[in-house]
């Protein structure tokens, strides 16, 4: 009796699927694992608090009681149950017990049917004193503990909120975490953005609505290997680019989905090239990357203008939004795509830098700039 080939076609898609299931399980079971242990810690941390507020030195009871306490939990659970742990367990409780991060229904008041007024789902984090009476008040942990490790380093929690949002949204893994706290990514979205909008950024993350909300202030492209000082050409810096293309993907934010780069079209019997083509799903249009290593010109900019042009008549569906143009170059000049285009062109200047930006300096400049317009609306 001849044995079925056990490497033919069928085979191997049943092998398939049930390898992915059983990998989707475990992945399952570990992020059940890591929630529960943070749920866990948090009620440590709540434990080891209202145990030290019954001392009256608080400094020195808490030291004395913690050291006890990790030689206790490490004789009966083994490691992970030192001081400096027992520590970060208490900080993640005082700050998580002042924060509700929740799923709950709050009225829509914009569709009313006959008295009746709709609700919508919303979720969010609000300081637990601004929660809506409709709000579930506990919190939800839905990231590893090595997550909280890096949002607890965070003291601003607007920031903090942000961040711990768009973890969940997007799935960041821990490295990634580090890469875009690291970057500074709060305070280039929120220094493109009015105050209204970096209040959204604490509450809801980032929001994709219009062309303004993909651009940073600069692009940071550290991970390209790139050095500052040393020459090298537009052509050099699309390569880098293409080789890093998650990366890349990542800093430019949600919805961009990479299409081609040097794309072609043809115009009165002469090629023209875009650097780089994407598309953004959540406002359904295309955007076109042009790269600029030397002085942003009005002749670059009248040539990008041509491509939205193109691309609007000739590619773009009737249902579709129109063409988004960014010229990323290492100098941008805001005055002179003012100068050069229209009020309503879709067409923007962004900045690129290839080393992490000073944290500190971007902090005070979004300290400043928020004074700024408080200032002024006090005036107004």
């Amino acid at each position: 009796m001849m044995n079925k080939d056990i490497t033919s076609p069928n085979d191997q898609a049943l092998f398939s699927k049930i390898a992915g299931l059983i990998e989707e399980s475990r992945r399952r079971v570990a992020t059940t694992v890591n929630t529960a242990m943070v749920y866990t810690y948090y009620e440590v941390g709540r434990y080891i608090v209202e145990y030290e507020q019954q001392g009256n030195d608080r400094a020195e009871y808490g030291k004395s009681i913690l050291k006890k306490l990790a030689e206790r939990l490490t004789e009966r659970f083994g490691k992970g149950w030192s001081v400096e742990q027992l520590k970060l367990i208490r900080r993640f409780f005082i700050i998580y017990s002042k924060i509700v991060n929740s799923v709950y229904e709050i009225p829509n008041r914009t569709q009313i049917h006959e008295n009746q007024i709709e609700t919508k789902k919303v979720n969010t984090v609000y300081p637990i004193e601004e929660v809506p009476n409709t709000a579930v008040k506990h919190p939800i942990f839905s990231l590893s503990w090595s997550h909280y490790l890096i949002l607890m380093r965070i003291d601003n929690p607007d920031e903090r909120s942000f961040y711990e949002i768009e973890c969940i949204k997007q799935n960041w893994s821990v490295r990634q975490l580090q890469r875009q706290v690291a970057s500074s990514l709060y305070e280039r979205l929120a220094l493109s953005r009015d105050k209204h909008e970096v209040m959204r950024l604490a509450q809801e993350g980032q929001t994709i609505e219009k062309p303004m909300d993909i651009l940073k202030n600069p692009l940071t492209l550290e991970f390209l290997g790139l050095r500052e000082e040393a020459a090298y050409t537009e052509s050099k810096l699309e390569s880098a680019i293409i080789s890093k293309m998650q990366q890349f993907l990542l800093e430019m934010g949600k919805g961009f989905l990479f299409e081609a780069r040097q794309k072609r079209f043809t115009f009165d019997e002469q090629h023209f090239y875009v650097d780089l083509v994407f598309y953004n799903r959540l406002l359904r249009c295309y955007v076109l990357i042009d790269l600029k290593t030397d002085r942003l010109t009005h002749q670059d900019l009248g040539q990008m203008q041509m491509y939205v042009n193109y691309f609007d008549r000739e590619v773009r569906l009737k249902d579709e939004r129109p063409t988004i143009g960014i010229l990323l170059c290492k100098e941008k000049n805001d005055a002179l795509v003012e100068l050069t285009l229209p009020a309503d062109a879709n067409i923007y200047a962004q900045q690129y830098a290839l080393y992490l930006p000073d944290k500190q300096l971007l902090q005070q400049k979004l300290k400043q700039w928020i004074e700024e317009e408080d200032t002024e609306n006090s005036m107004m």
